[in-house]
């Protein structure tokens, strides 16, 4: 049996899923990008480079944490974090900006552009350019730039242009609308730092390989704590990215189950959701072929989530993929479980999670009090709350 691991094939397919779905005058970027990365991927030198700032610049091995009193307080299953949030920056995303722009300097681009939704990937990648002294524009919605107005500001200090994208919705997919019409006008001296594990090859499987250092680590440390595997791993999903990272090492691990968990918004009979799995389907969104929440006519619809992160009309494709093939089970929470979480994890254990993050825990609480006691979950904690702290202070009155 073929290894789940070792997909997608050459034009970027994960089965149905995926490919190269963008206009004629972007093939040539994507091309030379995909034969780059195939070139960086086995260069020694590279490698050693990308490690060397992992380590020193963002901080890595992050931790993998014990939540003793979570546990204590729920019953059941043994619950270790894996801290994400403790990356410089707050959150997984520097992994990916750093791989990619040290892409960009050997394809000799100096202007950097990107797409962002809770503003983290946007950080990540404001901090990695001026890191190495290049120019930055992030294209960010208009609605998340009101709700995630603390990583605005951290973008700005960070010598980026942040543009507004006020059309449709305000909010992910406007944005990556925009940075893909930027990128079109300007390919030549501009790289793409595309932020999740979505849009055309060779995206989902760069941004999942640039990811895989946490389930790496994960999977080291778990057996070193131990001496076995995890039972399950859990992880929020709006993309994926911290998701297949976290899922990817673990993929050919059979007693491993791993849950992704979307975002259930007001509900979904309510239709305010963005949880693709319940009532997507199969579609083209921004390069990629993958589950879509669409109409009948197929035109997108509108999501929400109180997570902007989150809050986006598709998954990414390798996701799909591992739906389809029953490897991986995708779950949903609402806004209001995944608030009630955020603010049980600070009060427990002294953590504010990202409310994407809070999507995730809010799942583990539900099942961890159904495990036995002697089995383990790791779930990954994507990033740190200080972005959402106004907004579920709001919520709660405080």
């Amino acid at each position: 049996m073929t290894s789940l691991a070792t997909l997608p094939d050459a034009r970027g397919h994960f089965g149905p899923y995926g490919g190269m779905f963008v206009p004629e005058t972007l093939m040539s970027a994507l091309e030379d990008l995909t034969a780059e990365y195939q070139r960086a991927k086995a260069d020694p030198e590279f490698q050693s480079e990308l490690a060397g700032l992992l380590r020193d610049f963002a901080g890595r091995p992050t931790p993998l944490y014990f939540a003793e009193r979570l546990t204590a307080e729920l019953g059941g299953a043994k619950i270790y974090l894996k801290r994400e949030d403790l990356l410089h920056t707050g959150a997984h995303k520097i992994n990916n900006a750093l791989g990619q722009i040290l892409l960009a300097r050997r394809m000799g681009k100096q202007r950097i552009i990107a797409e962002t939704g809770a503003g983290q990937h946007g950080v990540a990648t404001a901090t990695v350019a001026a890191r190495f002294g290049c120019e930055c524009i992030i294209y960010m919605g208009a609605v998340d730039m009101e709700r995630q107005a603390l990583n605005v500001a951290r973008m700005r200090f960070l010598g980026a242009k942040v543009v507004a994208v006020t059309a449709g919705q305000a909010t992910l997919k406007e944005a990556i609308n925009e940075a893909m019409r930027d990128w079109v006008t300007n390919v030549r001296t501009t790289h793409y730092i595309l932020g999740s594990a979505l849009g055309s090859h060779p995206y989902p499987m760069m941004v999942r390989d640039f990811h895989r250092v946490i389930g790496v680590e994960a999977r080291r440390q778990i057996l070193e704590r131990e001496e076995r595997l995890p039972d399950l791993l859990v992880a929020c999903v709006g993309g994926g990215s911290n998701a297949i990272g976290l899922f990817h090492p673990f993929l050919d691990d059979a007693g491993v189950r791993m849950i992704g968990v979307e975002a259930g918004g007001e509900g979904i009979r309510t239709g305010k959701h963005a949880a693709r799995f319940q009532g997507g389907r199969l579609g083209v969104l921004q390069g990629t072929k993958t589950f879509v929440l669409t109409n009948e006519d197929g035109q997108i619809e509108l999501t929400h989530s109180v997570s902007a992160g989150l809050d986006y009309a598709a998954i990414g494709p390798e996701h799909s993929f591992l739906r389809d093939s029953g490897r991986i089970d995708y779950e949903y929470a609402t806004d209001e479980e995944a608030l009630a979480a955020f603010r049980s994890l600070a009060e427990l254990e002294g953590i504010i999670p990202a409310l994407e993050t809070a999507h995730a825990i809010a799942h583990v609480i539900k099942v961890g009090p159904q495990m036995r006691d002697n089995e383990i979950i790791v779930v990954s904690c994507s990033g740190r709350g200080d972005k959402d702290v106004s907004q579920a202070a709001a919520h709660f009155g405080l």
